[in-house]
């Protein structure tokens, strides 16, 4: 597991074995979304600069530029920028509203996995993706362009 040189295929067909159902990716995305508007809005908030916000997006772009397929990338990047583009024509919020949408929204994403149940074994992705604080750091990285890819690119993948 590295963030830096992340094998991005197998973070996908990872995915699919808990979220191969269109409905739960539909959630995720919505859930990264809110908790990505929650994050930005806290900082935000703390230092009143877009500019920041900004510099914090140029990093993750450049992790991803060396690690996922560019069809996947350039959808990123319009995401984001539409992303960025909604988000500085919100109106802001008290930071406590941000706080608790992290929570609304990691529950509503929890949530999902009780109404979408369909698995498949995960016994060779966990050997090699172990639950702990660098699995997740890397998928914080990497579930916008697995979404985006299941989403735009991944047809083939749907199941009820």
């Amino acid at each position: 597991m590295n963030v830096w040189s992340a094998n991005f295929q197998e973070l996908y067909e990872r995915h699919l074995c808990r979220h191969s159902q269109f409905g739960i990716n539909v959630i995720h995305l919505a859930s990264v979304v809110g908790t990505y508007l929650a994050l930005y809005g806290i900082l935000y908030g703390l230092v009143s600069s877009a500019w920041v916000l900004f510099a914090i997006a140029v990093p993750y772009v450049v992790i991803l530029a060396s690690n996922i397929p560019v069809r996947v990338f350039l959808v990123n990047v319009a995401f984001l920028g539409l992303f960025f583009a909604v988000f500085l024509a919100l109106p802001r919020l008290p930071v406590w509203w941000y706080v608790m949408g992290i929570v609304v929204f990691y529950k509503i994403q929890a949530w999902s996995h009780k109404v979408f149940r369909k698995e498949r074994d995960m016994t060779d992705f966990n050997k090699k993706y172990q639950k702990g604080f660098v699995l997740f750091i890397l998928l914080s990285i990497y579930e916008l362009p697995i979404l985006l890819c299941y989403l735009f690119f991944g047809k083939r993948d749907w199941c009820a």
